[in-house]
């Protein structure tokens, strides 16, 4: 049976893959998250699909744009592609929720798998990023995972560095060891 539980102790999240987009012919990836106190991660967006937040536990931080939302239990917060956004535990307790990405993402998937992975192995730094930057550069192209500000300006490199990570077969060992 194929493995459907990943771990990461660097942003101290555990998820599970409920729904992949193969299971949903494409339609969604359903995953549930546990973070721990503090947990979360960094601002982000995508442009290819939505991501559907809906507490299970707890409450729930997520940063859209400027603005600060706090889902309680049974609260749903949808982020359209192309809007920055993060999650965050704030709470002293771990929470439960549940993310809908739309339509499914299998890079995503992969993305999530192989971050975990890394951080597992040792491959990151104290917050979670790869320490290869081919290795970044894959995860978030496969992620569709797009980098705020002034950070965006790296994104024309980070996109060069995944063609070539890919061609060159980094990519696909990062799959094989990882998914």
């Amino acid at each position: 049976m194929e493995k459907r539980t990943f771990e990461n102790p660097i942003i101290g999240d555990k998820v599970t893959f409920t729904k992949t987009s193969a299971e949903t012919k494409g339609d969604y990836t359903l995953i549930d998250v546990e973070l721990k106190a503090g947990g979360g991660n960094s601002l982000h967006f995508h442009t290819s699909f939505s991501e559907k937040f809906e507490v299970i536990s707890g409450e729930l931080e997520v940063q859209v744009k400027k603005e600060i939302k706090v889902l309680r239990i049974g609260e749903t917060y949808t982020v359209p592609p192309m809007v920055l956004h993060n999650f965050r535990n704030r709470t002293n307790d771990p929470i439960k929720f549940r993310v809908e990405i739309r339509p499914g993402h299998a890079g995503f998937e992969n993305c999530v798998k192989i971050g975990y992975g890394l951080a597992s192995d040792g491959l990151t730094n104290k917050k979670g990023i790869p320490s290869r930057f081919s290795h970044l550069a894959t995860l978030l192209s496969l992620g569709d995972t797009n980098l705020p500000g002034i950070l965006t300006l790296l994104t024309s490199l980070l996109k060069w560095r995944a063609s070539l990570a890919k061609k060159s077969g980094i990519e696909q060992k990062l799959i094989e060891t990882y998914c």
